[in-house]
């Protein structure tokens, strides 16, 4: 990574939470800092890194994309807290972060764990498995091949525990729960218990939030509250009360963390995210399917080649031969096939149903209303259930109102959500 000659800036008033987009960057960020520093040293160093971040804005520029792997590790019983040998088990969650200085934005692919991949020796396992047969070198590889022609710059392993340290140090985070959450897990001494509606959440309850399972789409839902998370994350990470918190964060957090970004390299990272507001992160979800029962003994998720190509060419601008319209060109009408979902958030009981009624006569047949969205919202947002911005482009344009939004936190079986807001 190339660093050109530090520039002076001006203070930021967006805070450093805003640079690390997931919670596994943020652990980096925040925990990696001191990790180049021997342990004697962290307490006094965390206040004065603070500081010099404030003064100096770090000094560096991003120059080119950078792609990054962050895994969250599962709980290893075999490991004592502390040592190497907690990074050593499956990937519960798999993130692919770019870092893009040209478009001004960030990208996170999340991949799920239950991903079909071909190992190198041959043999057929899921993604989230790399990671303990062979660490990140395995991990990175297999990542890759899956993900071709993507290669990946960097890793983040962030260990259990991590999480709720870091949403308890912020005070909690906001999270609309959408329906009840009651599961319990005697083998996992797991037990959830989540009343639907807003809730400021605690970083017990914001675990349990995330792995609850105990639903009709099991691991791709997991993945869709953890990307409601992370969106809920980034705001309070923009509250001026966290400023505080921050040593205490870099104390925390060293211990969680395991990577080979280098110590200016993180610097770079945390300027780049500093000059980013919301609408510059998008999200997506590995496109697939899960296996049916005649395919696999074991349940898989298996990804879509031709929607992998999409995410890859829209959200990390890599060649993969799918043909993209430029801007000067006409795009296509959006096809009357397109698979969207309307959830009703407008306040107005028939609203959802006019909206059904319109697109029907407009020719489009695979339109169906949703379960109305429990909060009301001002904005109608579209969002990109699986990652297709053209066409969500495309819906916009047709409708003449809506915000895009880049995230699979919609209706899980469509391709696009209109989630109605009051200005329907």
């Amino acid at each position: 990574m190339a660093f050109p000659a530090p520039l002076r800036s001006r203070l930021p008033r967006r805070i450093l939470g805003l640079t690390f987009v997931s919670i596994g960057l943020l652990a980096a960020g925040l925990g990696g800092l001191m990790a180049l520093r021997p342990p004697q040293e962290v307490t006094g160093m965390a206040s004065a890194v603070l500081n010099e971040f404030w003064r100096d804005r770090f000094q560096y520029q991003l120059s080119r994309p950078v792609t990054i792997l962050v895994m969250g590790i599962d709980q290893f019983p075999e490991a004592t807290s502390g040592s190497d040998a907690q990074f050593g088990g499956r990937s519960d969650t798999l993130l692919v972060v770019r870092f893009d200085p040209q478009q001004q934005s960030v990208a996170l692919l999340s991949i799920p764990r239950d991903t079909e991949v071909e190992f190198p020796n041959g043999e057929i396992g899921k993604v989230n498995e790399a990671n303990y047969w062979g660490g990140t070198k395995l991990a990175t590889e297999t990542i890759e091949e899956l993900l071709t022609p993507l290669k990946l710059d960097r890793y983040v392993r962030v260990s259990r525990g991590a999480f709720q340290e870091l949403v308890d140090l912020l005070g909690g985070v906001e999270v609309l729960i959408p329906y009840p959450m009651a599961y319990t897990d005697q083998t996992q001494q797991l037990k959830i218990e989540l009343a639907s509606g807003w809730q400021t959440l605690n970083g017990e309850q914001a675990d349990q939030f995330v792995r609850f399972r105990s639903d009709a789409y099991g691991d791709i839902g997991r993945i869709q509250r953890q990307q409601a998370l992370l969106q809920a994350i980034r705001e309070r990470l923009q509250r001026p009360g966290v400023l505080p918190q921050l040593p205490k964060m870099i104390r925390v957090m060293q211990k969680y963390v395991d990577t080979n970004l280098g110590f200016e390299e993180m610097l770079t990272l945390a300027n780049f995210g500093l000059d980013l507001e919301p609408d510059q992160f998008q999200m997506v979800m590995l496109p697939g399917r899960s296996s049916g029962s005649e395919e696999a003994l074991s349940s898989y998720w298996l990804m879509d080649n031709l929607g992998r190509d999409r995410v890859l060419s829209q959200y990390f601008d890599l060649n993969t031969g799918i043909d993209l319209a430029t801007p000067n060109q006409p795009q296509p009408p959006l096809p009357l096939d397109v698979q969207v979902a309307i959830q009703n958030a407008s306040g107005d009981a028939e609203a959802g149903k006019k909206l059904l009624e319109r697109l029907a006569d407009q020719g489009f047949y695979n339109v169906y209303l949703a379960d109305s969205w429990p909060d009301r919202e001002l904005q109608t947002q579209i969002i990109v259930q699986r990652g297709n911005l053209t066409q969500a482009e495309q819906l916009q344009k047709l409708l003449g109102l809506g915000r895009i939004e880049a995230a699979s936190t919609g209706e899980i079986g469509s391709e696009l959500t209109i989630r109605l807001g009051e200005d329907w």
